[in-house]
């Protein structure tokens, strides 16, 4: 913002400023024609955007007229160069009261309005368009009661300061102050109607806009489309076809209102009858028909219809490649991205989200480096998007990266964005980061608590997760049903079984949220990791509706810890009749068998999967070193590292073995000797990525590891004291 005090020393200095020299149109009383003429090309340099050819000629003309100088202002405040704009000003001999209302407009528009006071205070002469300017520029920015101000200090007001009075009240929500206005007067304008109109249908009082507008002493073009288009947003689609019918005049937004109408009532085949029958189109008619196409994943016809465009645009182009990353067309959508010879923000995230959703981690970063490169700006749906993927691979110290990025854009830290953030920290492990990231958010909503609930719950701080839930409870935000099943999971991790059955049964009186299957899942987690299985058995027996493959394998997942084979089986069976080709379950059913010594029903349960073609998934873990993931599998021979890697095992190996460690061998699930069982547990791939970390990430620092089956729970940690080693490595499943 420019001081007001350079403003106020300018017009000072003028007062005193002495008579144009020679060489000053502006003395003469009448401009010549090379004045009147150079005056214009100015005006054209400016307007096209040629600020330096503009400036060559006002130096070099040897006679300038106050008309010259205002053409120059009104360059450099169309094209944005505010300071030039001021420094010119102060030079002017003898501005004229468009010299400063070009001036006062350029400093409204680029928000200085302090400044814009300061000069409007020390105008010699003011005009409508002075006040009209000062009612506007405060009205857009919210200050209604110093537009108010100007506008009751104005000596005459015309159509342009009742109408901009107007619109300030309606644009910021003073529908009651707008209306007492409207009615001090009789002669409004079209404009006038339509934009009360316009203002009562922003906030929702439909049954007001439409006596204004049967009111209406004429109607143009625009009253009918306000109306329209009104309707058809609110899914009332037989009132905005009779206003359309009854329409004196309709043009293309007219008809693209009920197109789009239409569309985003599911009335597919109307929407493509009035498309046809228009009269002319275009773009955004167009768009609107292949969005409903779109909207209803029929791509074939999007694309036929695209194709058939004569005039495509950014958006058009967007259209068709958001449909496709939606629908999962990956190739598709890249073939447009591709092809497009126009992209913005809009697409860049559009084609990051696809990848993203995808599962396409590494093409994600890519995309993300190379939109960089090519000087996009990054908008807040790149940076989730982007932070999601980080999320998934637990890419921490990339998203690490981002959020100092995400930062130094600008972008304030809300909940869009900073919702993503707070799951890539949780999904990566870092509590400490994840709870600075929620305290640092501007504003938070629900989903904001249930991140960091369901965060806290998901690594095992029950604790801080009722802590946040409690101090939830304190805000305005409203716990919801996701809410609820991360206090039950937190309470279920913590081993708080009273606190959450008590949670269970109140949520319904206490929070209005009736319980759903996700809570009876938690709920049978929690009692089985107790060992109260048959109240599990019980309560999943006793639920409204039929229990999924979910509950049954909680319920597994339970007789596994508490080895009740009998039980395990009964779940089991239910799992595959709902989930025949659920690898996970076959493995979780093999390995109670085999912590039981029942080694027989192990070996049905692999020819069973053989004979039903379910393939089990290996397990893997994956660790984030300098921005690079490395990927380790049980026995890993493949990672250029290996051999150190496995030197380094040895070492540990015989240094616990001599301070009288003795391998945990009985979680070892597999009907083999001791030494191989010891073999598996030397080389299981989390222990390998452990002393990969170990041997490359500085110590004092953490070493997370991630694995991609939810039936294993890792927890390492490794310490280096003057050369020695301790770590805790433990699997509570080998499905490996």
């Amino acid at each position: 913002m420019l001081p007001s005090r350079h403003l106020r020393s300018a017009a000072r200095q003028r007062s005193h400023r002495p008579p144009p020299a020679a060489g000053d149109a502006s003395s003469s009383g009448k401009l010549d024609a090379e004045v009147i003429r150079r005056n214009k090309a100015i005006t054209a340099h400016m307007r096209a955007g040629r600020v330096a050819d503009a400036e060559r000629l006002f130096a070099a003309m040897p006679r300038r007229s106050t008309s010259t100088y205002n053409a120059m202002l009104a360059g450099y405040a169309s094209n944005g160069r505010l300071p030039l704009a001021v420094s010119l000003f102060r030079g002017i001999p003898r501005p004229d009261t468009f010299s400063y209302n070009t001036l006062l407009h350029a400093l409204a528009v680029s928000s200085s309005l302090a400044d814009a006071r300061g000069l409007f205070d020390e105008m010699p002469m003011k005009d409508s368009v002075t006040y009209n300017v000062m009612i506007s520029s405060h009205a857009n920015h919210g200050l209604v009661s110093l537009a108010q101000h100007y506008f009751d200090l104005a000596p005459e007001k015309d159509a342009v300061s009742w109408n901009g009075m107007l619109a300030a009240y309606v644009r910021n929500g003073r529908i009651e102050e707008a209306r007492g206005l409207f009615n001090s007067r009789t002669e409004w304008d079209a404009i006038s109607w339509n934009a009360l109109m316009a203002g009562y249908v922003q906030w929702g009082k439909m049954s007001e806009a439409r006596e204004l507008f049967d009111r209406m002493p004429a109607r143009d073009v625009v009253s009918w489309n306000t109306m329209v288009s009104c309707y058809a947003r609110r899914g009332n689609m037989v009132e905005a076809r009779k206003l359309f019918d009854a329409a004196p005049v309709r043009d293309v937004f007219t008809w693209t209102a009920v197109v789009s109408g239409y569309a985003q009532n599911g009335m597919l085949e109307e929407a493509r009858r009035v498309f046809d029958a228009m009269p002319e189109r275009n773009a955004v008619s167009w768009n609107a028909m292949v969005a409903a196409y779109v909207q209803r994943r029929m791509m074939d016809e999007a694309k036929e219809l695209f194709n058939m465009m004569p005039c495509r645009n950014v958006a058009s182009w967007n259209t068709m490649l958001t449909g496709y990353a939606q629908a999962g067309m990956l190739e598709e959508a890249k073939a447009v991205f591709d092809t497009m010879p126009q992209k913005d923000a809009v697409s860049w995230a559009a084609m990051l989200a696809a990848y993203s959703q995808g599962g396409c981690s590494e093409e994600t970063l890519q995309l993300f480096i190379e939109m960089g490169r090519c000087g996009e700006w990054v908008n807040r749906s790149a940076f989730a998007c982007v932070l999601s993927t980080c999320a998934d691979i637990a890419a921490l110290e990339c998203g690490m990266q981002l959020h100092g990025r995400l930062i130094k854009s600008g972008y304030g830290v809300g909940c869009f964005v900073g919702n993503a953030l707070l799951a890539m920290y949780f999904k990566c492990g870092d509590m400490e980061d994840a709870r600075n990231a929620f305290e640092e958010m501007e504003e938070r909503d629900v989903v904001s608590w249930n991140t960091m609930i369901a965060g806290y719950a998901r690594h095992g701080f029950g604790k801080e997760a009722l802590e946040m839930f409690d101090t939830m409870r304190t805000t305005s935000t409203k716990p919801d049903d996701i809410t609820l099943v991360g206090v039950l999971a937190a309470c279920s991790h913590s081993g708080l079984v009273e606190k959450g059955i008590s949670y269970f049964y109140s949520m319904h009186h206490d929070f209005g949220v009736t319980a759903k299957p996700e809570h009876y899942t938690c709920m049978i987690d929690l009692l089985g990791r107790a060992g109260r299985l048959s109240e599990a058995h019980d309560l999943l027996k006793d639920m409204p509706f039929e229990p999924d493959s979910t509950m049954w394998g909680a319920l597994l997942g339970a007789s596994r810890i508490h080895r009740n084979p009998e039980l395990g089986r009964s779940a089991a069976e239910k799992i595959f009749e709902l989930e025949p080709e659920n690898a996970g379950m076959y493995v979780l059913l093999s390995n109670i068998y085999a912590s039981s010594g029942k080694w027989r029903d192990v070996g049905k349960m692999r020819v069973m999967m053989e004979e039903r073609g379910v393939k089990k998934v290996p397990g893997f873990s994956w660790i984030e070193v300098q921005n690079k993931v490395h990927t380790f599998s049980v026995g890993d021979c493949v990672h250029p590292e290996k051999e150190k890697i496995y030197a380094f095992l040895e070492d540990l190996d015989m240094r616990m073995k001599k301070a009288g460690y003795v391998s945990a061998t009985d979680i070892v699930l597999h009907d083999v000797e001791e030494e191989e069982k010891e073999h598996m547990l030397k080389y299981h791939s989390e222990k390998l990525a452990v002393a990969y970390g170990i041997l490359n990430i500085p110590p004092g620092r953490p070493i997370r590891v991630i694995k991609n089956l939810r039936a294993i729970v890792i927890d390492a940690a490794g310490k280096q004291h003057g050369g020695w080693l301790s770590m805790r490595c433990q699997a509570e499943d080998t499905v490996e």
